[in-house]
């Protein structure tokens, strides 16, 4: 499988590291940079790009590693047609494939060892989406809402929330 990966400068060993390992697994990684460590280095220009090929490419997964993963998961979701997922263990990577066929995983690499965090994204690589129907329509709205900005209507058994 093909996987986009980005970071920052908290990210960037990390993001190496996992290069190496989806490589040595049979994966094709597609490096998005930082190519050099610097300390200063902002996850946007990273996240973003590796976010954008990951949608792209339909048939790709995308990682995005920083110190927490929340700015990473933030700019990822910024995309259209990204769903990324903050993971924070297997099970939370493995839920955000099964419900929410995400397709990019954040991971802080300042809040796991290397180990964990290679577990996520082993995890999140090796989950299927469930192809429930809930699960189908849930994303289905939210894509209707990234191209048209119209909320989902309210099921009419409850209140309806007062206008803006």
């Amino acid at each position: 499988m093909r996987v986009y990966l980005g970071s920052d400068h908290a990210g960037y060993e990390l993001k190496n590291h996992l290069v190496e390992w989806l490589r040595a697994a049979g994966h094709e990684p597609v490096d998005c940079g930082p190519h050099i460590y610097d300390a200063q280095d902002d996850y946007p220009p990273f996240c973003l790009r590796a976010a954008e090929r990951t949608a792209a490419d339909p048939d790709s997964l995308g990682v995005v590693i920083g110190g927490s993963g929340n700015g990473e998961q933030i700019a990822a979701n910024k995309v259209a047609g990204v769903r990324a997922t903050l993971a924070w263990s297997a099970e939370t990577a493995s839920l955000g494939r099964e419900h929410n066929n995400a397709n990019v995983i954040a991971v802080g690499a300042r809040m796991h060892s290397q180990d964990e965090a290679t577990k996520f994204v082993e995890t999140f690589l090796s989950t299927p989406f469930s192809n429930d129907e809930r699960h189908i329509r849930r994303i289905e709205m939210l894509a209707r809402y990234e191209t048209t900005g119209e909320l989902p209507p309210v099921p009419a058994h409850h209140p309806q929330p007062p206008e803006a």
